[in-house]
């Protein structure tokens, strides 16, 4: 993410990068030589905040550190783009999104998909189905390699459930527009290679005022299957839209990032009936070709934060929803830690 990041920054002429800074010489040395060389490099975020004086800083680190690093942004007078999830806890989140506010400085927070032409249309189609609305979504991802070593790295601190569950139960919030008021949670620990009380595979189910009720699992590493890499699919009184990825739904698919925000084709099925109970209309295809990919929408969510910064949006609702889908996450981590339901 901040390699993806750091090339809209480098691309965008109304952004100047004043510094580079990662855990190792090595990262930090590949991705400057991919923006051509030039730019400052360190190795201490304390020291580079200090020395370049950022009047924005981007964090995409692992979220164990997203608490400390924005807050002595905020305090530097800096504004802050922060990875999803904004932090690793709603308490983290509470401080984060306070200080903000506190000392008026913009936050944006990564929700990718809310840039996606095709994840805002899928929310769109949604939203016309009646409701309740029944949605069922997951993310699981078959990693090896590096890709595991990674995975490892962030169940040191985080579940893949609170990770990447943000992103979907801020979809289903967007689809339903209701408050979401319990959440159950299922949890398991596939390897011994984690610590003990991790888990690698999590399970939700959110129940919301209006009736709509949401599903939603990721599972990351090299046990997990292929064939149950990708599920988006929402159903309502007047029939259901479903996110058809047959290539990015493919063999090998899971493990690669441009995948996790492909739809391709959007299938609207319509339920009405005629007096022999048989389908009224063919199902509707919305054929979504012209997709951009991790790059490019990581660069429409750095020009929404110059857009934020130089014309004074008010994120009052972005960063409200972010806290709302961070309830959600942490409330299903607490069910499958207690084995209760959560009221939220």
């Amino acid at each position: 993410m901040g390699r993806s990041h750091a090339l809209a920054y480098h691309r965008i002429e109304e952004f100047e990068i004043v510094g580079i800074v990662t855990r190792s010489p090595e990262s930090r040395g590949k991705l400057n030589e991919e923006l051509g060389g030039g730019y400052a490099e360190f190795g201490d975020y304390a020291a580079a905040l200090a020395e370049t004086k950022p009047d924005v800083v981007s964090i995409s680190t692992y979220p164990d550190t997203h608490a400390s690093f924005a807050l002595a942004a905020f305090e530097a007078g800096a504004d802050v783009f922060i990875e999803k999830p904004l932090a690793e806890s709603v308490v983290e989140a509470e401080k984060i999104v306070a200080k903000a506010t506190e000392l008026g400085r913009k936050l944006v927070i990564g929700y990718i998909l809310r840039h996606h032409p095709s994840w805002i249309k899928f929310i769109e189609v949604a939203q016309t189905l009646g409701k309740p609305l029944v949605m069922r979504m997951n993310l699981n991802q078959q990693s090896s390699g590096e890709s595991w070593t990674t995975h490892k790295n962030l169940m040191s601190s985080i579940s893949p459930i609170v990770d990447c569950g943000v992103h979907y139960v801020d979809v289903m919030c967007q689809m339903t527009r209701s408050k979401p008021i319990r959440v159950s949670g299922l949890g398991a620990r596939l390897s011994d290679e984690l610590p003990e009380g991790r888990i690698n595979y999590g399970h939700l189910q959110v129940t919301f005022e209006d009736g709509s009720i949401g599903w939603y699992e990721a599972g990351w590493g090299p046990m997990m299957s292929e064939t149950a890499f990708f599920v988006k699919d929402v159903v309502g009184p007047k029939g259901c839209v479903t996110i058809e990825a047959k290539k990015a739904g493919g063999e090998g698919a899971s493990a690669d990032v441009d995948a996790h925000t492909k739809t391709e084709a959007l299938r609207l099925h319509h339920s009405k009936l005629d007096a022999n109970n048989q389908f009224v209309k063919a199902d509707d295809w919305i054929e979504t070709e012209d997709e951009p990919d991790h790059d490019e929408l990581c660069h429409r969510e750095q020009v929404y934060l110059l857009r934020a910064i130089l014309d004074d949006v008010d994120l009052t609702d972005h960063m409200g929803d972010a806290l709302n889908s961070m309830r959600i996450v942490e409330g299903a981590d607490e069910s499958y830690k207690t084995g209760r339901t959560v009221d939220l």
